[in-house]
């Protein structure tokens, strides 16, 4: 190990990122040290990786010394568990010393007083930025601008829907933007987020605390939408949106803009909506390659969606996942008209409640997927099950076996919970 270069030494140690690993390596000699100041670009720090016992002041003086120690650092991630609360000035030094040279931040630091992370880390070259448990108050676009950053992830962050457009817009090369638990402050008892960005390529939105969501963007590509409770969510935009997922959404005005020619993936579960009608909305996507309603109970009787209206309207779906559901009598995506879904090889099916109706409607979904590989059953099964459960239950793992006997090329799989 001795006759290694010191750039070979450098690229073994930029494997590592983990700062007890980093702190390990320099002990080892003198030229491990000269490579961990010189090569190494990534660290990341994490309470958990320390004794438990070691106290708040112990953490900033480790923190500190090893930061110190490098030149050029790239990635930095700090990490620090709640019961601890640091002084402000380290903190700062920690990233007047960095900034220069950092890409990535990671942050999640609890400090007293508040650090006010954009006006530290603005005008450089971030290009990925991760707060979590932050408070962000009065940003100045002019000031904290964010020219270089790609990615902008707020977690457990509180700011109001003014700060948060205007950090966006402070961002011109932002392509990902994820906001999750999101505490939006605001005096109005509507509250209006409103986000405007020309280079944004993915929005995932999670509990978000407002009432409205307006995106105006022209290469919005993937929308994820989950546990949000809207009145209205608009998308203003030029129609370039391939991959929707929503999950536990209640909405009661959503409009996606009126072409749907490049969507590709739709995935919705758990989802209400009052108007319009949801399928309505997706209809047009004749390119659509993967297709998912699970838990969704369309309002409206004419909007039952059948396997013929799937197969008209997607024919070139392949992966195709529906779970079985009664409404009044009524089945979802029943099994009317003739057309196959030629292109489906993946078929997964499930129910909440079982029926003695699910296999014979399983059997007819086969049957109209004539090049299908894969089929995964999902089913919910209840601890107390009554005796009539129990028999439906039978009767159906009786008719999967005949099942899998005349379809035998195909794979077959269960997921229960």
């Amino acid at each position: 190990m001795e006759h290694l270069p010191v750039e070979v030494i450098g690229n073994i140690l930029a494997h590592l990122s983990a700062a007890r690993d980093v702190m390990v390596a320099s002990g080892v000699c003198r030229k491990w040290r000269t490579a961990c100041r010189k090569h190494l670009h990534s660290l990341s720090f994490n309470s958990d990786d320390f004794p438990r016992d070691m106290t708040t002041r112990q953490l900033e003086i480790v923190i500190t010394q090893t930061i110190f120690q490098t030149m050029g650092l790239q990635c930095l991630s700090i990490h620090i568990d709640r019961t601890h609360e640091f002084s402000a000035a380290p903190v700062i030094a920690w990233l007047m010393y960095t900034r220069e040279t950092l890409r990535s931040l990671s942050y999640n630091v609890r400090t007293n007083p508040n650090v006010n992370i954009l006006e530290k880390c603005g005008r450089q070259k971030l290009e990925v930025l991760d707060l979590d448990h932050n408070t962000i108050t009065g940003v100045e676009p002019s000031y904290q601008r964010f020219t270089c950053l790609k990615s902008l992830s707020l977690r457990h962050v509180s700011i109001s829907a003014l700060d948060l457009s205007l950090l966006v817009a402070a961002c011109p090369k932002i392509e990902s933007l994820a906001l999750d638990f999101l505490e939006v402050v605001t005096s109005d008892p509507q509250s209006t987020m409103e986000l405007t960005s020309h280079t944004l390529k993915s929005l995932f939105a999670k509990s978000v605390g407002v009432d409205k969501i307006i995106l105006d963007t022209d290469n919005l590509e993937v929308l994820n939408l989950n546990a949000l409770n809207l009145d209205l969510f608009e998308l203003i935009g030029k129609g370039t949106l391939k991959h929707l997922k929503i999950d536990d959404v209640s909405v009661t005005h959503m409009d996606i803009g009126e072409s749907t020619d490049h969507l590709e993936v739709v995935d919705v579960s758990n989802f209400t909506i009052v108007r319009p009608k949801l399928y309505s909305m997706i209809s047009r996507a004749s390119n659509l390659r993967m297709l998912r309603f699970w838990g969704v109970v369309f309002d409206d009787d004419d909007e039952i969606v059948d396997s013929e209206t799937i197969a008209v309207s997607f024919p070139l779906l392949r992966h195709l996942s529906l779970s079985y559901e009664l409404r009044d009598g009524l089945l979802h995506y029943s099994l009317q008209g003739s057309s196959p879904l030629d292109n489906v090889s993946v078929l997964e099916l499930g129910w909440t409640v079982i029926s003695e109706h699910f296999g014979p409607w399983v059997f007819g979904m086969i049957e109209r997927c004539p090049n299908l590989k894969k089929l995964v059953i999902h089913g919910v099964l209840s601890e107390a099950k009554t005796r009539e459960e129990r028999q439906m239950l039978a009767s159906f793992t009786s008719f999967i076996v005949c099942l899998m006997r005349k379809y035998v090329h195909v794979d077959v799989q269960f997921e229960y919970e």
